[in-house]
């Protein structure tokens, strides 16, 4: 496989992992979407200039104990896995490779279907073509390549594939949030070390942020990525992914992706009830 898609098959799993049900096992500020650093000092990878819409409730519900609000959290997202059918939304990629200065960003309909069928829609691309084909157009193939492959239990943010340690609260956009610890249990590719950031109302997940503990290629040095969610007729999706990754033969690439104007579609109620009796 070409190395560059090497690189992206893993941003692209870290990204629809999350995107089909929340089981990401992959930051808000009302100015810029990745503006704050981790509770614990270290710095967040660089702000994306993209205005972060304000997802706080508008009355302050009671806090949950963090314990609750991680139980909550993984209840949430098995139950989602089976009520979502799918969805479409607008997708905007924004890639650059700063030792050429090249860059890119495309503009796209995105549409899922669960479990295994993710289709593109192009609408418009303005940069350099090397990136539209070498960088943005791999990406994409992957992301449907990891999607018909792709087994969400493998990855999810559960017990049974991470350590979980509770770090504190800290307020984001008046919103309070839990944040954890999290430490894969294998070093296996599509699973990461770094933190996650709960709702300490609702259990929802608002952001992880971490590092790819395995890379799918010996050329591929380092894959670091912030992602941030938001609460959509009811179902937690990823609105936006910073990622950088190291490579030997290309250098830093760093790939931005934003989704808005999501259209969930649910599964029929009774279907929704049968796949949750097994």
């Amino acid at each position: 496989m070409n190395r560059l898609a090497l690189i992206f098959l893993v941003l692209a799993g870290c990204s629809v992992l999350a995107a089909q049900s929340v089981n990401f096992a992959a930051a808000t500020d009302t100015t810029a979407i990745l503006a704050f650093a981790s509770p614990d000092g270290t710095p967040s990878l660089p702000s994306a200039p993209i205005p972060a819409p304000d997802f706080a409730p508008s009355v302050p519900l009671p806090r949950m104990a963090p314990e609750l609000a991680l139980s909550t959290y993984q209840q949430r997202a098995s139950r989602q896995a089976q009520a979502l059918a799918g969805y479409s939304a607008n997708t905007v990629i924004r890639a650059e490779l700063p030792d050429s200065t090249q860059h890119g960003e495309f503009e796209l309909e995105r549409h899922y279907i669960a479990p295994h069928t993710l289709t593109f829609k192009s609408l418009q691309y303005a940069g350099d073509g090397f990136v539209k084909t070498n960088v943005i157009a791999r990406l994409l193939q992957s992301e449907v390549d990891h999607v018909q492959k792709d087994d969400p239990d493998a990855t999810a943010l559960r017990p049974e594939n991470y350590k979980f340690s509770y770090k504190g609260t800290t307020q984001v956009a008046r919103r309070a949030l839990h944040f954890y610890q999290v430490k894969p249990r294998k070093k296996r590719v599509g699973l990461f070390k770094g933190h996650i950031f709960l709702d300490a109302s609702t259990g929802s997940l608002v952001r992880a942020e971490g590092r790819v503990v395995k890379s799918p290629s010996l050329f591929v040095k380092k894959i670091d990525f912030v992602q941030e969610y938001a609460d959509i007729d009811g179902f937690t999706l990823p609105v936006h992914m910073h990622s950088e990754a190291r490579a030997t033969l290309v250098g830093r690439t760093i790939v931005d992706i934003v989704n808005h104007h999501y259209q969930p579609l649910p599964a029929p109620i009774a279907s929704a009830a049968a796949s949750g009796s097994h």
